[in-house]
């Protein structure tokens, strides 16, 4: 699926306020049924609210939960939403990146669990991702690669992941010109609950 941005523009990004709530999915309420029985999710008061959500001004959160850039072109903070943009362009030697790394324990988590990191972006024009991550002894689900126009979220997902587990999940361009990451939330797989027509 593609989508064009439409009111985000380089020379324009600073003005508008965001919502990554508002991007496209990369998975369908079809696809999370097909990742996820109802026994693989462990339910817990505050299921539905992020561990943590990562953005150019909050850069940092609890024990080793952090966020790293690599080659952004531009950082600005005091944007009506704050963004890091890059270019592949403008880095030959090393593909631009963003990087979440995190610890659960930090969080209170004392099982094996399920994390989802979802990095919300705005490509104008057609770039290229490989999304890619570390679970320690868990495995990381996360596409091959993706090429998208538009507002669209990628997601990787860690399983299986020991509570005291260091992990971390990423996006690198591969191709394309300019985009802008906004936020990553790091948080635990949606409840979808699939309806069985009668007969």
């Amino acid at each position: 699926m593609t989508t064009e941005s439409n009111d985000l523009t380089p020379t324009g990004l600073g003005e508008h306020v965001v919502d990554a709530a508002e991007f496209e999915p990369d998975l369908s309420a079809a696809d999370w049924a097909a990742k996820f029985r109802v026994d693989d999710v462990r339910l817990t008061p505050i299921h539905l609210a992020p561990f943590e959500v990562l953005s150019p001004v909050k850069t940092i959160g609890r024990g080793r939960t952090n966020l790293t850039l690599i080659r952004p072109t531009i950082l600005q903070t005091d944007a009506a939403t704050p963004f890091a943009s890059f270019d592949r362009r403008e880095s030959p030697n090393r593909n631009p990146a963003v990087s979440v790394h995190f610890n659960a324990s930090a969080y209170g988590v004392t099982w094996t669990g399920t994390y989802v990191f979802a990095f919300a972006v705005d490509a104008p024009t057609r770039a290229a991702f490989t999304p890619s991550g570390f679970a320690g002894s868990g495995t990381v689900d996360a596409p091959g690669s993706i090429r998208f126009a538009g507002r669209r979220v990628i997601t990787v997902i860690l399983r299986s992941v020991p509570p005291n587990q260091d992990v971390f999940a990423a996006i690198e361009q591969t191709s394309g010109e300019s985009w802008s990451w906004f936020s990553t939330s790091i948080g635990r797989p949606p409840i979808v609950i699939d309806t069985v027509a009668g007969g």
